[in-house]
């Protein structure tokens, strides 16, 4: 993400395009840049990944950019989907419930405690199944369970879950 390349003392910037996206002037002076949904952009915002493009390979930097479909499938700029060639393309598929299971196992697992399948499982089916928000309820159960000095289990997660309220579960449980 750009917050870990930031905290690894990289230049990185995210940008979510749309129809009327203006990437803006500084963009080409990072060491990465992240162009999400690169397929919104409009005539002029293409000109300029482009031209940003060219610069950031001309410098040593890179772009990632993702898309609804492989660049030579999308309506761009003829020479933006060659300049997009030019670099590693990968479809990217969302992760099965047991893939989430093992992602999260693992996530624990970095952060130094064991985490029970039938804890993922819980979680699968009382929080958001995205795996953004799925990591960040894991983190706050870990911040949880070290406040409390309990292991991470289902009755702790069921605890955590039911405290943040139905509606407000996502906030509270993500520390927001």
């Amino acid at each position: 993400t750009v917050a870990a390349l930031h905290s690894a003392g990289t230049s990185a910037a995210y940008v979510a395009c749309g129809p009327t996206t203006g990437l803006r002037d500084g963009l080409d002076c990072m060491d990465c840049v992240a162009l999400d949904d690169l397929d919104q952009l409009g005539a002029e915002g293409q000109e300029t990944a482009f031209h940003l493009y060219n610069a950031l390979r001309e410098r040593g930097g890179a772009l990632v950019a993702s898309g609804a479909a492989p660049p030579v499938q999308l309506t761009l700029r003829g020479d933006l989907v060659t300049r997009l060639g030019w670099g590693l393309v990968y479809r990217v598929h969302g992760l099965s419930d047991a893939e989430k299971v093992r992602a999260l196992t693992d996530h624990a697992a970095a952060r130094g405690f064991p985490l029970l399948p039938e804890v993922g499982e819980y979680l699968l089916a009382h929080v958001r199944r995205d795996l953004p928000s799925l990591l960040a309820v894991l983190d706050a159960l870990d911040r949880y369970s070290r406040e409390t000095k309990r292991p991470v289990t289902v009755t702790l997660v069921r605890e955590l879950v039911h405290a943040a309220g139905a509606q407000a579960a996502g906030s509270r449980i993500q520390g927001t």
